[in-house]
């Protein structure tokens, strides 16, 4: 088999209702057509975006082609070891442009018993925020399902959700059974979940796609809110930086589900070793990758997939959030 080098995805654009034009205007993307849209699949086995590898001897190769021929040399053997043959992760960039509906996500226990598929828990950074950003972030205090059945089945949404307002730089880790939309403004994110499309739909704003209202979820999404959820959040101010000969990290994520580093570059960097797969989505600024006597150029709005016990150096001013387990 050909060895494993450091992997570029072609990247699965999916039209939404609520998405934009901010992936080729803020992130350097070619959109295929003039059309809006909202999310772009970055890594993915999920069957409703597979990620096809673009660069090099692997090219043409879906993720889960790779998954199957590779196995723990692709991802580590103790990840590979706990989730057998469907890769964990779905790495997107959401450009959220008109208001996303309310929405919650199941836990693992729930989808898998009711849907056959991993639940969702995920994680929003936040690159690009309009001054009048606001999100729904989990309900207001003393909302019991009680209250929430009766208000919606009213469609009575005033007093329920806990609203914040969000700026570049900001991370909201989503957990399953909180409740979270946009509201108003618009925002850019990197987006880091479990490897799911699982979300039950509670409240769409009355919009009409082709004619007809989208369908709802309500009896589901009763049965999987978390009442008592809060989101967590974190900011460039609140979260701790350390140094380094280079740049400097910041410790975003520590979650059963997924690993987050915030790394600020700024010259010649070599990552650690690692038992794990790592993913670096190129927030800011330019450079290169460089493996195995190999140079590859990066870039903003690039995602770079790199296997374990691969030796990485990267080089030049950048921004990366890097995922890993």
């Amino acid at each position: 088999m050909e060895n494993l080098y450091p992997l570029k995805f072609k990247k699965v654009f999916k039209e939404k209702i609520w998405g934009g034009r901010s992936f080729s205007e803020k992130l350097n993307m070619e959109l295929p057509t003039e059309k809006l849209y909202g999310e772009s699949w970055e890594v993915s086995s999920h069957k409703n975006g597979m990620s096809v590898v673009e660069n090099g001897g692997l090219e043409g190769k879906t993720l889960e082609e790779l998954f199957l021929d590779y196995k723990g040399d692709l991802v580590g053997e103790n990840i590979y070891s706990k989730y057998g043959e469907k890769f964990p992760l779905l790495i997107k960039y959401l450009d959220i442009n008109d208001k996303l509906s309310v929405q919650v996500h199941p836990s693992d226990d729930y989808a898998l018993r009711v849907e056959g598929e991993f639940g969702k828990s995920e994680s929003w950074y936040i690159l690009e925020a309009s001054p009048d950003a606001k999100l729904i972030m989990g309900l207001k205090n003393g909302i019991t399902p009680e209250k929430f059945a009766q208000k919606t089945k009213n469609k009575d949404f005033e007093n329920l959700f806990n609203i914040i307002s969000v700026k570049k730089g900001d991370f909201i880790n989503v957990t399953p059974g909180l409740i979270h939309a946009s509201l108003e403004g618009s925002v850019v994110i990197c987006e880091v979940q479990q490897n799911s499309d699982m979300t039950y739909r509670i409240y769409d704003f009355d919009r009409l796609v082709d004619g007809k209202l989208r369908d709802l979820h309500l009896d589901k999404a009763m049965e999987v809110i978390d009442y008592e959820n809060t989101p967590q959040i974190s900011t460039n101010r609140t979260r701790n930086s350390v140094e380094f000969d280079g740049g400097s990290k910041q410790e975003i994520a520590r979650d059963k589900y997924f690993n987050i580093d915030k790394l600020l570059l700024d010259g010649n960097y070599k990552d650690v070793d690692n038992d794990s797969f790592m993913i670096y989505s190129i927030l800011e600024g330019e450079g290169n990758l460089n493996c195995g006597g190999e140079t590859y150029p990066i870039k903003k709005g690039d995602t770079w997939y790199i296997s374990p016990k691969l030796e990485v150096r990267i080089e030049g001013k950048l921004e990366i959030l890097k995922t890993f387990l």
